[in-house]
């Protein structure tokens, strides 16, 4: 697949443009968990404005009172042409969707619908806890097939487990992140051919969680899974909701390879129920008149991943950080500082800054901690100043 060049937007950088004094009125979890001596950098909320085409959508539909349920297939056709614009990938058919709450839950639904009660989902740790939580949840077994050394999928490991998976003849799903949350890996056309091959061979359905596919930086593009050859069979969960910071506003797409198109229309009709309309028109505009928007912010994370790595080498050596080539989101390696199992629970403790622990996300957790980047430099800056004094 071809991958598409970020343009220069000439929109100022959303993420200097708020004052911490300004952030600390917003009422959501990140701002709320914590006392206000807290600097939070943990939970996936970006310290941004919203993109003002967004801003508009809603304001207008509220003006409106457009505010019943949703209905149409504006958003799968804005996300349709975004990936065409974006990816080069011109192959999502609007009429292999369907709207659903959000990510996670359309994850839950994808893999109702090919698995049972009892049956493995694979998954790559470290990767985002609630595939942990939701997984079980259902009444479904997690079995790890852990990233290499070099955060990049270990395809014997993955091949065993998926062998494994099917034993008894019982039915297994692979939930993929792609990109990686916590790493920011972007996986290739080659190493995704070879998930889909495997897939194939052992009868392992493919459910792909690609949150997180606007926020690739450049200098490396992403692959729609079901953009790889053998992938047919595939589902995916893509959304609006981390590219323009609209988690408050909840609606995602499930996306169906032509192998799937059966399964996805067995999903029950009372999913579609429990998106936002609102949310929808928000997400809507985002795809479609946002991307200025989103390059402006991809270049201030850009910046913001360079300037983690200068401030992590001054003031935090033993840190080790592989920036990654997606997302907002900084996989930090901290066992060398001998902090123990938890790293985020001392630098909350003693440097007042909220990350993520490591725990969490599974097999490879241990000694690190995940820090959101997407901040402003000052607040940013200050947050490493703090973590490095609380080690003195």
């Amino acid at each position: 697949m071809t991958r598409i060049p970020h343009e220069s937007s000439g929109e100022p950088n959303p993420l200097q443009a708020l004052t911490l004094d300004r952030l600390r009125q917003r009422t959501s979890m990140k701002w709320r968990t914590y006392p206000e001596d807290v600097l939070p950098l943990w939970v996936a909320e970006m310290d941004v404005p919203l993109a003002e085409p967004v801003v508009r959508a809603v304001t207008d539909a509220l003006h409106l009172g457009d505010t019943g349920y949703p209905a149409g297939t504006a958003y799968a056709e804005a996300l349709a042409g975004f990936a065409g614009k974006r990816w080069g990938w011109h192959g999502l058919a609007v009429e292999r969707s369907a709207i659903v709450p959000d990510v996670m839950l359309g994850v839950v639904e994808m893999l109702r619908l090919v698995t049972g009660p009892g049956d493995t989902v694979v998954v790559n740790p470290p990767v985002y806890p609630p595939f942990y939580l939701f997984v079980e949840h259902m009444d479904r077994r997690v079995a790890e097939a852990p990233l290499g050394a070099d955060g990049r999928l270990d395809l014997d490991v993955l091949e065993e487990t998926f062998r494994r998976a099917v034993t008894d003849r019982r039915r297994a799903a692979y939930l993929l992140c792609s990109p990686h949350n916590p790493t920011g890996t972007v996986h290739t056309a080659a190493e995704l051919s070879a998930v889909a091959t495997l897939a194939e061979r052992y009868g392992v359905r493919v459910v792909a969680d690609e949150i997180h596919s606007p926020l690739v930086l450049d200098g490396a593009g992403f692959v729609p899974y079901l953009s790889v050859p053998g992938a047919e069979r595939g589902l995916s969960l893509m959304s609006a909701s981390k590219g323009w910071n609209l988690p408050g506003l909840k609606a995602a797409l499930a996306i169906a390879g032509p192998g799937a198109a059966a399964d996805l229309e067995r999903m029950p009709e009372e999913v579609g129920h429990g998106p936002s309309h609102v949310a929808v028109i928000a997400h809507t505009a985002a795809l479609r008149d946002g991307l200025p928007w989103l390059d402006a912010l991809l270049a201030g994370l850009d910046a913001n991943r360079r300037l983690l790595a200068d401030l992590l080498a001054e003031h935090l050596p033993a840190i080790r950080y592989r920036p990654g080539e997606a997302t907002y989101l900084a996989w930090l390696d901290c066992r060398a500082l001998g902090l123990g199992d938890d790293p985020a629970d001392f630098f909350l403790r003693h440097g007042r800054v909220a990350l993520s622990s490591g725990l969490p996300f599974g097999t490879g957790g241990t000694g690190h901690a995940r820090l959101n980047l997407a901040t402003s430099e000052e607040v940013l800056t200050e947050a490493v100043r703090a973590m490095a004094a609380a080690l003195h």
